[in-house]
């Protein structure tokens, strides 16, 4: 005589051949028996290796545990969201369950995976162990189009936690130290690297914290700083195309050297500029500050109106003239700079 739990696990088995799925809930309203019973009994059939649970909360459902079914099944799967506490808290676990819950880097092209990947890592990881927030929220989707991922936590916000750390006047200018690249508030633990190589592989990348946000287009390629309202903690956005042909061994070679160390940074002067230009020896040193950590440096006057005899002097002569062993290039100066630059070097 068949027990009452092999009557329901035949129940299970007719409703996964019938609809290709079947949800907990189902099961305890045909039974009238307790969610808690059913999913002991669901579990069972896990472990036999019957079904595979998909989804979570009122998303979650079982499937049969073939790995053709399991595996459409899981490509209709084109988002996530998990609400995840902070404590003993794991980035790539996290990064397992969604490519196992879900389609999302199902058959994407390598490149892109391997992206994405990188990324949600990364900055997962930054809000683990920096922003001092009990509770993160992570948000990945994928469209016809493109992948997508938010990293939310509510905790001190980088751009404050950047401006206390190296005892800096503002926000802003903890933003613009961040755009340099190898910032990080635990140097022991960490390179600070992540924001600058992921900022440079996503098609779009938006950080936004506090007062500010900036945002990294690589479409245009362009770095756009905004004012938003205040907001505690921090959010990343990121956004990739699936035809995206970027390769992340491609950008780590342009800002490494034959050793595979991170010597390379390019500075985008206009965002240190108030609406002038660049004219005073203190603006050229808050460019350099920190500048001395790599082997070669772009500065970019690109939208750069003017530049004074002074910030050239301090870039050309003084700085150079400490670190005679690093090398700077100049990109995209208009006639007036370069004029400016040859009178000082002269």
């Amino acid at each position: 005589m068949k027990s009452s739990t092999d009557k329901i696990k035949e129940l299970i088995k007719r409703h996964l051949q019938r609809k290709g799925e079947v949800r907990a809930s189902e099961i305890v309203k045909a039974t009238g028996l307790s969610r808690t019973y059913i999913n002991r009994i669901f579990q069972g059939l896990q472990r036999e290796g019957v079904v595979r649970l998909l989804g979570k909360a009122n998303r979650a459902r079982y499937v049969p545990a073939t790995s053709d079914l399991v595996h459409r099944a899981r490509a209709s799967e084109v988002s996530f969201r998990r609400i995840l506490r902070n404590s003993g808290l794991n980035e790539d676990t996290v990064l397992r369950e969604m490519k196992s819950q879900t389609g999302i880097l199902q058959g994407i092209p390598t490149n892109v995976e391997r992206i994405v990947e990188y990324g949600f890592t990364e900055m997962l990881n930054n809000a683990i162990e920096h922003s001092g927030s009990t509770q993160i929220i992570v948000i990945a989707q994928r469209t016809a189009t493109g992948i997508s991922f938010t990293v939310t936590d509510k905790g001190v916000g980088i751009f404050n936690k950047i401006r206390m750390t190296r005892d800096l006047a503002s926000e802003e200018e903890a933003l613009q130290d961040l755009l340099k690249g190898k910032l990080t508030t635990d140097p022991k633990r960490h390179s600070g690297e992540g924001i600058f190589f992921t900022s440079k592989s996503a098609d779009l990348l938006e950080i936004k914290s506090s007062t500010k946000k900036i945002v990294f287009d690589n479409r245009v390629p362009d770095i756009f700083l905004r004012e938003i309202k205040r907001r505690i903690g921090t959010q990343v956005n990121f956004w990739i195309s699936i035809e995206s042909q970027r390769e992340l061994t491609d950008i780590f070679r342009q800002y490494t050297n034959e050793g595979y160390v991170f010597d390379k940074t390019v500075v985008a002067i206009d965002l240190y500029t108030t609406g002038s230009g660049c004219v005073s020896r203190s603006e050229a040193r808050r460019i350099l500050a920190g500048l001395e950590n790599f082997e070669h440096i772009v500065l970019d006057f690109h939208n750069v109106p003017a530049v004074g005899q002074g910030f050239i002097d301090e870039i050309f002569r003084v700085w150079k003239a400490r670190h005679p062993t690093k090398t700077i290039e100049v990109k995209n100066a208009d006639e007036n700079i370069l004029f400016m630059m040859n009178h000082v070097q002269r």
